[in-house]
């Protein structure tokens, strides 16, 4: 017996810094290059305009309806079915999402993701392991944020952020060491 997806739905949550993303947790931040996919965000005085509601229906009106049926490990179709079919947005750069918002694609993409690796009862890493065509497992090396830039930092430098990689290191215990030792203490790595 195929396992399908049965329902799909979305809701709006808060987060620390007030900017409500989707349910699957998509974040968004305070600038945006033009290379990006656009966000749906809904305009007017609520959460200085930053509310997902619009997404939120998309989601609950167009892509879920759309999705129920389809099998959850099949994630390469579902993202481009919702990318192509569903939005089917373009500009210079490539798909934009602009009709759906890509907030809404990628929360249900997400979503879609962890419902595939539960059906292949393996853990979600693996799982994104397998879809990347990815056979050796490597731990990622923690990145450490040293200065801040871009529109959200109140200066003048261009670049968003200069961070550092504890590279070399043999676990990921001794790469959380050396990244803290090169940063100060204020910044929480006690």
């Amino acid at each position: 017996m195929a396992i399908t997806i049965k329902l799909v739905k979305a809701r709006q949550i808060l987060t620390a810094v007030e900017i409500p993303p989707l349910k699957a947790a998509v974040p968004s931040g305070a600038s945006t290059g033009v290379y990006e996919a656009l966000e749906l965000r809904d305009g007017g005085s609520d959460y200085l305009g930053k509310g997902v509601l619009k997404a939120v229906e998309n989601v609950n009106v167009i892509i879920g309806p759309a999705l129920i049926g389809k099998d959850p490990t099949e994630q390469t179709q579902i993202d481009n079915y919702m990318v192509q079919q569903l939005d089917g947005t373009t500009n210079e750069w490539g798909w934009c999402k602009q009709k759906l918002g890509a907030n809404a694609i990628l929360a249900v993409s997400l979503a879609v993701c962890k419902a595939g690796a539960i059906v292949n009862k393996i853990p979600l890493y693996k799982h994104i392991a397998n879809l990347a065509g990815n056979k050796t497992l490597v731990l990622p090396v923690p990145a450490f944020n040293v200065i801040n830039g871009g529109s959200h930092a109140g200066n003048k430098l261009a670049m968003q952020e200069f961070m550092i990689l504890p590279v070399g290191a043999s676990s990921f215990k001794e790469a959380m060491k050396m990244g803290c030792r090169s940063i100060s203490s204020s910044e929480g790595c006690n």
